[in-house]
């Protein structure tokens, strides 16, 4: 395969009848199919058939959902009930933007460990990845619970700040005293 159909993004047609068809294999794939081409780090997209609305996030949700249900799952009710609760308040925008740079930072520290010189230049496989962690995940986990801290305080810090100059804008105005809910008699 080429460099530039290599770069190229993968075009995967869904049809009607749920079925996904691969331009590029010209062959009709599977959602594990799918898995596999975002697990090779594959570029791809998947567009209705009929009208070619991108459907590439609702096919990756499914995913997650399988795999969810499935098996040991990544997250539990109480943060699938926190995340569903950001739609559509005000933070839901910062929230989403929080998550993916929290999950690319995550991506970032494994692919240190996983790349070529972590180990006198051989790359982590799988199996040695397992055994690292066993030996050394409480560490990890130490160390994601420091910075998941850190990440908090910062997010409650810019969240009092927004409130702050929220007062100090809206204060000038004649809006009358605004009673908590808590206070209210």
């Amino acid at each position: 395969m080429s460099s530039a159909k290599k770069n190229a993004d993968r075009l995967i047609k869904k049809y009607p009848n749920r079925r996904l068809y691969d331009t590029q294999t010209s062959s009709y794939i599977t959602l594990s199919d799918v898995k596999q081409l975002v697990l090779d780090n594959e570029v791809f997209t998947v567009v209705d058939a009929k009208t070619n609305e991108d459907l590439s996030r609702s096919i990756l949700l499914q995913i997650i959902l399988e795999e969810e249900a499935s098996g040991a799952p990544m997250f539990s009710s109480d943060v699938l009930s926190q995340i569903i609760r950001f739609y559509g308040h005000a933070m839901q925008g910062m929230m989403g933007s929080y998550l993916e740079k929290n999950v690319q930072a995550f991506t970032d520290i494994q692919r240190k460990f996983t790349g070529a010189g972590a180990m006198d230049g051989k790359a982590f496989s799988p199996e040695m990845w397992t055994q690292f962690m066993n030996v050394q995940g409480p560490m990890m986990q130490g160390m994601m619970n420091n910075y998941i801290d850190q990440s908090k305080s910062l997010f409650v810090q810019m969240q009092e700040q927004m409130q702050n100059q929220s007062k100090t804008l809206f204060g000038a105005f004649p809006f009358g005293a605004v009673v908590p809910p808590s206070d209210k008699k």
